[in-house]
């Protein structure tokens, strides 16, 4: 009798990629986005991308390698930043950053900024994901102004690499467990109850931040006026040394003197590395003088 032989396995598109396409691959992702992907990575690559190769018809990642290597348009890379970005985060968190922005810094500018006679306020959120961080900003600006906001310019410039992210960004719907952590108050002001049981950011808050699509790896950014505080939490992390220090460099050119940085609490910069000043863990402040 002869034996029964099972068919030879057929691999789906993208079940399976080869250290040299990995390699390729992250690679590619190193140079275009400044993201680090270690070896331990490979798996999310894959399940990450496959459904992007079945969609584009390729069956290995060297033929979408190449590829993403030929397109001109740029929109292979566009999805590729959309696929391999995390964007995970909630409303408030790494909470002390908020109070502090809340009960001292913001304070003391809108002091400085009456003083001056400058009715004026600049904060960038670099990376800012889904959009849950400048809202809080937001917010809190608008709490602390009370019935003087209208009088004032404050200017929240929130960017992100990835357009997927963005866009639900600009949505501003959320379900209950992102805002789970936000401050009552906050919640019973600034969001507004959806039928699906969502909740959706007021639009006196959604409409006042400008939302931009940003690659923190261009060699120079766009900006014409510097910012009061910039923010850029858990984005780091992706980042090796030496390109972390080629961005502090870039955020402290377009921080205002006496402004301040922002960064993760699992992210750390060297005292002696940059210019800015040590102030509080993962907060860091531009010296007045420069």
């Amino acid at each position: 009798m002869t034996p029964v032989v099972a068919p030879p396995r057929l691999d789906a598109p993208g079940d399976r990629i080869s250290d040299r396409e990995f390699n390729a691959i992250r690679e590619l992702v190193y140079a275009r986005f400044g993201i680090t992907l270690g070896d331990h990575k490979k798996s999310l690559v894959v399940g990450r991308l496959q459904k992007v190769l079945a969609k584009r018809g390729f069956r290995t990642f060297q033929q979408y390698y190449e590829w993403l290597k030929s397109d001109a348009t740029g929109s292979g890379l566009e999805e590729l930043a959309n696929r391999i970005t995390t964007n995970h985060t909630f409303f408030n968190r790494e909470p002390a950053h908020f109070e502090f922005f809340a009960d001292t810094l913001l304070p003391q500018l809108v002091e400085k900024r009456r003083a001056e006679g400058k009715r004026e306020l600049r904060l960038w959120c670099a990376g800012c994901s889904s959009g849950e961080e400048p809202y809080t900003l937001m917010m809190l600006m608008r709490e602390h102004l009370g019935s003087e906001a209208s009088g004032w310019k404050t200017v929240l410039l929130a960017t992100d690499l990835s357009e997927t992210a963005l866009r639900k960004a600009i949505a501003g719907v959320y379900d209950q467990e992102r805002v789970s952590q936000m401050p009552l108050h906050l919640r019973r002001r600034w969001f507004v109850n959806q039928k699906d049981g969502n909740v959706r950011v007021h639009d006196d808050i959604r409409k006042a931040v400008i939302y931009r699509r940003h690659n923190l790896m261009s060699a120079t950014f766009p900006f014409k006026h510097q910012f009061d505080a910039v923010f850029c939490r858990n984005v780091m992390i992706y980042f090796d040394h030496q390109t972390r220090m080629d961005l502090v460099t870039k955020f402290h050119h377009h921080t205002a003197p006496g402004g301040y940085l922002f960064i993760g609490h699992s992210e750390t910069l060297g005292r002696d590395e940059t210019a800015y000043e040590y102030v509080l863990p993962a907060l860091y402040r531009k010296r007045p003088q420069g």
